[in-house]
C-alpha cells in the first residue's frame, strides 16, 4: 500500500465507479457533461470539491501565531477546486458557485473565520470579472457540527452552462499533440500573493511527512489513532531553499486557473484539444481525458524545493510522487503540435505563469497511458 494509502486517502478513488449513471454525454470529457432538458445544444457541468485536509494546515498555522490571516487562501482554493474543472471543458456562458461551512466553534473562531472567508470571496470573484468571468455567488449553508468534527471544513459547489457545439470532449485528442505544462505556483499577473505548488492536493501526505508528533499532542483534534506525523517541522520553521516558513509554504493558495484556460481557449479556438486540471491523481490525471492515447511526458521541469522536501522527509517513492501530487505542474494544455510553442508564450507574457511543452501524444492500444521520463523516474502508469 503506498503511504498516502496508509494514511486513509485513495487516489484511484475506488468505489466510484457505482455512480456510472452519473456519467454524462461525453465519455472522455475532463468533467462529466449532462444536456440541458429544457434547451436543445445546451448541457451543464454541476461540480463540488473542497479545499481539503489543507484546512488542518491553515488551523495548526493559527493555533501556533494566533494570527487570522493563517485562514487566508482557504476561499480561494475551494473556489479555485471548482472553477478550474469547469473551464477545463471549454468557456461557460454562465457560472454560479454556492459554498458550505462546517464548524466546529469549540476549536474554530466562527465568526472570524467567516469574515476572511467573505473578504476573499469577494476579492476573487471581482478579480475573475475583470477577465470576463461573471461567477454568480449564490449563497451557501453554515453548519454547526461540534459533535461530527473536530476543526471545520469549507466546501464550493459550482453550475456552469455550455453551448454544447464549444465543449472540449476530449474525443479530439490525437496523436502528434503536444502536451504544454503549467506551473502550479509563482505569482500570476491577476494574483494578488503568490500561489502555491502544491495547490491542494496531497495536504494530508505532506503534513503528517513534515509536521512533528508534538502537534498532534498538542493539538489532538487534529490527530487520529494510526496516523502518525512523522516529521522534524513546526509551522514556522524554515528550511533552505523554500521562501518564507514551511506553514505557510503548505497553505498559499492554489491558483484560479480559470483566466489561464478562458483565455487559450478563445485565441487558439479549435487547436485546443484537451486541457487537464492536476489535482487529484497528480500527473496521471491526464488518463481520465481522450481515447486511445499514450501520454509521453518527457520534458517535465524540476520539481519545486517544497515536493523534495516532503519526498525526502517522507521516504516516499518518486513514482507515487508524481501520482499523488502535481510536482508544480499544475494543469496540462493539449494543442495541436504547430501552436505549442505560441500558446506558451501566450500563457507567460499574458499572464505570467511559466508554460513549456512537457512532452507529446502518441497512439496507446486499448486504454490511455503515461510514460514518465524524468532524470528522477522513468515508469509507465495505466
Amino acid at each position: 500500500m503506498s503511504h498516502y494509502g496508509k494514511l486513509g486517502v485513495d487516489v484511484h478513488k475506488k468505489g466510484i465507479e457505482a455512480f456510472k449513471s452519473t456519467s454524462g454525454i461525453y465519455e472522455h470529457s475532463f468533467c462529466s457533461i449532462h444536456p440541458d432538458p429544457l434547451r436543445k445544444g445546451y448541457g451543464f457541468v454541476h461540480h463540488t470539491d473542497s479545499a481539503g485536509s489543507k484546512v488542518v494546515q491553515n488551523y495548526v498555522n493559527w493555533k501556533e501565531t494566533g494570527d487570522m490571516d493563517s485562514f487566508r487562501g482557504i476561499a480561494q482554493d475551494t473556489l479555485a477546486m471548482n472553477i478550474g474543472d469547469v473551464f477545463a471543458v471549454g468557456v461557460p456562458l454562465a457560472t454560479s458557485f454556492v459554498d458550505y461551512v462546517a464548524i466546529n466553534k469549540f476549536h474554530v473562531p466562527k465568526e472570524e473565520l467567516l469574515k476572511v472567508l467573505a473578504e476573499d470571496w469577494d476579492q476573487q470573484f471581482r478579480m475573475l470579472k475583470k477577465y470576463g468571468i461573471e461567477t454568480n455567488f449564490s449563497g451557501g449553508e453554515t453548519a454547526d457540527l461540534p459533535d461530527q468534527l473536530k476543526t471545520f471544513d469549507v466546501c464550493g459547489a459550482i453550475h456552469a452552462t455550455y453551448k454544447l457545439d464549444s465543449v472540449i470532449t476530449g474525443e479530439d485528442i490525437k496523436p502528434g499533440d503536444a502536451i504544454i505544462g503549467i506551473s502550479s505556483g509563482g505569482k500570476a499577473k491577476y494574483e494578488k500573493t503568490p500561489a502555491g505548488h502544491i495547490m491542494s492536493n496531497g495536504l494530508t501526505l505532506a503534513r503528517h511527512c513534515l509536521m512533528k508528533p508534538e502537534l498532534a499532542i498538542k493539538y489532538p483534534e487534529i490527530y487520529e489513532e494510526g496516523k502518525e506525523y512523522i516529521g522534524r517541522f513546526g509551522p514556522k520553521s524554515r528550511v533552505r531553499g523554500i521562501k518564507g516558513n514551511i506553514g505557510k509554504e503548505l497553505t498559499r493558495p492554489t491558483r484560479l486557473f480559470a483566466p489561464v484556460f478562458k483565455g487559450v481557449i478563445e485565441k487558439f479556438k479549435d487547436n485546443v484539444h484537451g486541457i487537464v486540471f492536476n489535482t487529484g491523481g497528480g500527473n496521471t490525471k491526464c488518463l481520465r481525458i481522450g481515447s486511445g492515447i499514450k501520454y509521453v511526458k518527457n520534458n517535465m521541469p524540476e520539481p519545486p524545493p517544497i515536493f523534495n522536501l516532503i519526498k525526502e522527509e517522507g521516504n516516499i517513492p518518486w513514482k507515487e510522487m508524481y501520482m499523488d501530487l502535481n510536482m508544480g505542474v499544475g494543469a496540462d494544455l493539449i494543442t495541436s503540435a504547430e501552436v505549442s510553442e505560441e500558446a506558451s508564450r501566450f500563457i507567460e507574457k499574458e499572464f505570467r505563469i511559466e508554460a513549456s511543452q512537457i512532452g507529446e501524444c502518441r497512439r496507446a492500444r486499448g486504454k490511455n497511458k503515461l510514460r514518465l521520463e524524468t532524470k528522477h523516474i522513468n515508469t509507465e502508469y495505466r
